[in-house]
């Protein structure tokens, strides 16, 4: 699965990884975190704003969004707003670390209020009605609390339980404990409960997921971090060449451009930039030159350079 990235895995970024990562995979997409708060609550514009992170086309498909709140009320209104969407899935972020969403009593803040969390799975699931709902959260928040935290969540039966090997302390900080992830499988098996349960944490391609996945029995695994600057990691059989590399991320650029450039800032490229220019001979000026581009056309005509050079 491709795990939802804030700034990252947006609607530009999900349509490259869906062009270059098909027919293999992923099996799913998820979208960033939407604020079901502002969509319920924002004026006209602030809502055409964040409705723009839930934009999608049928080749990302199954796509599932994903919000968070900690208000029940919004978080059913939002479901049902996926499902009219035609979303494939809800998933509610109970892990996200970021002090403004922790403030609202969001994110990671709901490992701390298990009752709340059940509350929100349930509301999620009358707006969602017949498309599944899933939950991405933490082992715990200044500790690992597996074995409390684990039980009260599927008490309320999530289709999916996404588990991010780290507490919210840990941040990315350390190795991600997948012990844990073989733990969680085997508390779900005591429990006799049917949710599927998802490692995510320090996956570095397919092969490495599928090992992660036979040691610990997950049902599957989400990739992160992986995917920067290889939107074609989920099929195998794909090694681009620099130059189709270096195509790519144009491609990527003139799509964030076409599809975001009105809302988001063009900085937001300059992560992906790092990512795909590194590794090969002129990598690091070329690197030097793109974070000083204001646009995909600067990107286009410093790239078109490169290449006549480097031929």
């Amino acid at each position: 699965m491709l795990a939802p990235l804030a700034n990252v895995t947006d609607a530009a970024f999900r349509r490259v990884i869906a062009t270059y990562s098909k027919p293999a995979g992923p099996h799913v997409m998820y979208t960033e975190f939407v604020s079901a708060d502002g969509l319920v609550r924002a004026n006209k514009e602030g809502k055409e704003k964040l409705m723009r992170d839930l934009v999608f086309t049928d080749t990302e498909r199954p796509i599932v969004a994903q919000f968070f709140t900690a208000t029940p009320e919004h978080m059913e209104k939002v479901a049902t707003l996926a499902r009219e969407l035609g979303f494939d899935g809800v998933d509610i972020n109970m892990g996200c670390p970021d002090r403004t969403i922790e403030k609202q009593g969001a994110g990671a803040k709901l490992i701390l209020n298990p009752h709340l969390a059940q509350e929100l799975v349930a509301a999620a699931k009358r707006g969602a009605q017949d498309i599944p709902v899933s939950v991405k959260t933490r082992l715990g928040y200044n500790k690992d609390i597996l074995e409390e935290w684990l039980p009260a969540i599927l008490k309320a039966e999530p289709a999916v339980l996404t588990l991010h090997a780290r507490t919210r302390k840990e941040m990315s900080k350390v190795d991600a404990h997948w012990d844990r992830v073989k733990r969680a499988v085997e508390i779900r098996n005591e429990l006799g409960s049917k949710t599927l349960i998802v490692g995510n944490g320090d996956a570095k391609n397919l092969e490495d997921a599928r090992q992660k996945a036979k040691e610990s029995g997950a049902d599957g695994v989400m990739l992160g971090r992986a995917i920067f600057g290889t939107p074609w990691l989920f099929d195998e059989a794909k090694k681009p060449e620099l130059q189709e590399r270096l195509a790519i991320a144009v491609e990527h650029t003139k799509l964030f451009e076409e599809l975001l450039g009105d809302i988001k800032n063009f900085a937001i490229m300059k992560k992906h930039f790092k990512a795909y220019v590194e590794g090969f001979p002129g990598a690091k000026e070329l690197r030097m030159e793109l974070m000083e581009a204001k646009d995909a056309a600067e990107v286009e005509k410093i790239i078109a350079a490169f290449s006549s050079s480097s031929h």
